[in-house]
C-alpha cells in the first residue's frame, strides 16, 4: 500500500470512528511511515553495504602489501648496509624509520 493509500485509509478511518479515536488513528498512521522509513533506509544500506566491503577488501590488502614490500625491504638494506660496514650502519634508523612513517601515513585514514 503506499503512502497516499495509507494517508487515505487513516483520515476514512478517522470519520468513520470519529474524534474519540483520532489520536489512534494518528499513531497507526505514523507508526506505519516509520517502518517504511525504516525499510526504505535499510534497503539502500543494504545496496551500499557490499561496494564499502569491496573497497575495505582492496585497502585490506594494499595495506598488507606495503607491509610486506616495507619489512623486506627494510630486510635487505640492513643486510647490505651490515656487509658494507659499520660505518654505514648509522644510515639504518633513517630507513627504518621511513618505512615505519610511510606505513603508518598509509594506514593512519583506517579506523576500526
Amino acid at each position: 500500500m503506499s503512502t497516499g493509500d495509507e494517508l487515505k485509509a487513516a483520515v476514512s478511518a478517522r470519520r468513520d470512528l470519529g474524534p474519540d479515536f483520532e489520536d489512534a488513528v494518528v499513531e497507526s498512521f505514523l507508526d506505519k511511515m516509520g517502518q517504511e522509513v525504516d525499510r526504505r533506509v535499510d534497503e539502500r544500506i543494504a545496496q551500499r553495504a557490499p561496494k564499502a566491503a569491496a573497497r575495505d577488501r582492496v585497502a585490506d590488502g594494499q595495506r598488507l602489501a606495503l607491509a610486506i614490500v616495507s619489512v623486506s625491504l627494510g630486510t635487505i638494506a640492513t643486510i647490505l648496509f651490515v656487509l658494507l660496514g659499520e660505518d654505514k650502519a648509522q644510515y639504518l634508523i633513517p630507513v627504518w624509520m621511513g618505512l615505519i612513517i610511510i606505513n603508518a601515513i598509509f594506514s593512519g585514514g583506517r579506523r576500526h
